[in-house]
């Protein structure tokens, strides 16, 4: 299939170059030199470029300057007045990292280039862009139905567009998936991944030698891609393998207690909010589950762990549910609490860790000795008739 497909140098178009050489594709790259700050993303295309016809892997690359029509854009990647920020790829600040239209200008350079292969050669040709679905959080030039409308409009404003069509393999797939494909691709092809990979680049801020931050958003989610298939990235870095992936592990245990704050914020009552995430107390005798009678389950109100069951339960009189005995599968924690002047055993969901309430030790000396003091504002029920 005759292609045309944007070459940035990254991580993602060179994984869909080594794709479509698997697919015995006659292949044209166009690279942008837009004025980005990471412009060494370009020399690295070249190297494998160079590095793939040497293996008679015949692959047309043509550079493009558009710095002219992209130098008065405001992005921390084009603006040396606006720091690149660091951290997790789909933090706020990263939202600075867009640079306004920047899919659209590339697009119709590479839609008026390959439509002027199909004119003037009378073929099909499919343009190939490696977008995935962890851009589309930041990046809203990324996402499908940007492509759907422009490419509609694309084929309305121009004869012959029945000719051109779009190919966006990776559309639903993430950087890890990607990478998977790439190492298929490259033992299809007999290549040197980590050759491969060692000339390409992601970050958006390296240092004057071109070696990566490990920093940005960018580099972020690259490095946490290389951790979950078990390889090291065999780029520079400006600090060793151990630093910039336990500072990915950071920022992704972060961006996760983040997104879960803000999901449990929607989902919780405020009550049931104070209590598990900020290890609160509802008033005695107050509680919905207080006297309940039910059979069921007990379930974690953060995440649906089951705690206990009915069996379980008994009237302590202490104003708050009670249970002897934890379900075998719930895996509580319990940790020592000195807060409020008094030494207690708080107890935590031992899936999410959501606060549920205190362990002591006055519980039926038939069962387990021990009482479960719960807060309803923690549990959810789900009885044995649904």
């Amino acid at each position: 299939m005759r292609t045309v497909m944007a070459l940035s140098g990254g991580m993602d178009s060179t994984s869909l170059l080594l794709h479509l050489l698997t697919q015995n594709c006659k292949i044209t790259c166009i690279s942008f030199n837009y004025g980005q700050k990471h412009v060494i993303e370009i020399e690295k295309a070249k190297a494998n470029i160079r590095y793939l016809n040497d293996l008679n892997l015949q692959i047309e690359h043509i550079i493009i300057d558009i710095t002219d029509c992209m130098n008065s854009l405001y992005s921390a990647l084009t603006d040396s007045e606006v720091d690149v920020p660091e951290g997790h790829y789909e933090e706020e600040q990263m939202k600075k990292t867009v640079v306004p239209n920047r899919n659209a200008i590339f697009s119709s350079i590479l839609y008026a280039h390959a439509l002027s292969i199909a004119t003037k050669d009378d073929i099909d040709v499919q343009i190939a862009l490696g977008v995935h679905s962890g851009d589309h959080a930041i990046y809203p030039d990324c996402r499908p139905d940007f492509y759907e409308a422009i490419h509609h409009a694309f084929s309305i404003g121009n004869w012959e567009s029945e000719k051109v069509s779009l190919f966006l393999p990776y559309l639903e797939e993430n950087k890890t998936t990607i990478l998977q494909d790439a190492l298929h691709s490259c033992q299809i092809l007999n290549l040197d991944f980590d050759h491969i990979m060692r000339h390409t680049h992601t970050s958006y801020n390296p240092d004057a030698s071109g070696r990566s931050s490990g920093r940005s958003g960018a580099d972020v989610e690259r490095i946490l891609a290389f951790h979950e298939i078990n390889r090291q990235d065999p780029i520079d870095y400006i600090s060793s393998w151990e630093d910039v992936l336990g500072y990915a592990l950071q920022k992704q245990k972060e961006q996760e207690m983040e997104t879960m704050t803000k999901d449990l914020k929607s989902k919780l009552s405020k009550l049931q909010y104070e209590v598990t995430q900020n290890a609160g107390t509802e008033r005695p005798f107050t509680g919905k589950f207080y006297r309940e009678d039910r059979e069921g389950d007990y379930r974690c109100i953060c995440c649906n762990h089951i705690l206990f069951d009915h069996t379980m339960k008994y009237d302590s009189g202490c104003g708050w549910p009670a249970f002897h005995t934890e379900h075998p599968e719930a895996g509580i924690n319990k940790i020592r609490d000195t807060s409020h002047g008094m030494v207690r055993t708080e107890v935590r969901c031992g899936q999410c860790d959501a606060h549920l309430g205190h362990v002591f030790n006055d519980g039926p000396r038939d069962k387990s000795g021990i009482r479960y003091c719960i807060n309803s504002a923690s549990l959810s029920f789900r009885g044995e008739m649904g």
